[in-house]
């Protein structure tokens, strides 16, 4: 009963982080959500889970078009920013179609990169 009352509760607050969240924070948890999918994907592939590897692959690939959704355009940066991340989405497709941990890290390194940026954005600003 104990473990199923702290699941919900762990539930909760994850959902009422992402309700209560700031357009800032939510990228970030995006990003931050790629890299974890990445990473279950890339130890999928050493442990020879295919099915486990593609559903997390997959789960980064839409992460990945959420990101690009959120664009806006009007700005001259965005351009660059859905160039970037159209690499990273081919890369995400072509790691999971031959289920390729190299072109995985690949994709995670620059995932990584536009999170850490993102984050001294936030930073610099002082968003939260």
């Amino acid at each position: 009963m104990a473990k199923y009352s702290n699941t919900n509760a762990a539930n909760f607050y994850k959902q009422n982080s992402v309700n209560t969240a700031s357009p800032a924070r939510l990228t970030l948890m995006l990003y931050d959500g790629a890299v974890k999918f990445c990473n279950i994907a890339i130890e999928s592939i050493e442990e020879n889970d295919i099915s486990k590897a593609n559903t997390n692959i997959i789960k980064a690939e839409k992460i990945i078009v959420e990101l690009r959704a959120t664009l806006d355009m009007k700005y001259p940066v965005a351009s660059e920013f859905d160039k970037v991340y159209d690499y990273i989405y081919r890369r995400l497709v072509e790691a999971n179609m031959r289920k390729d941990k190299d072109i995985l890290n690949e994709a995670l390194r620059h995932i990584k990169t536009m999170r850490d940026t993102w984050k001294e954005v936030m930073r610099l600003n002082n968003v939260t």
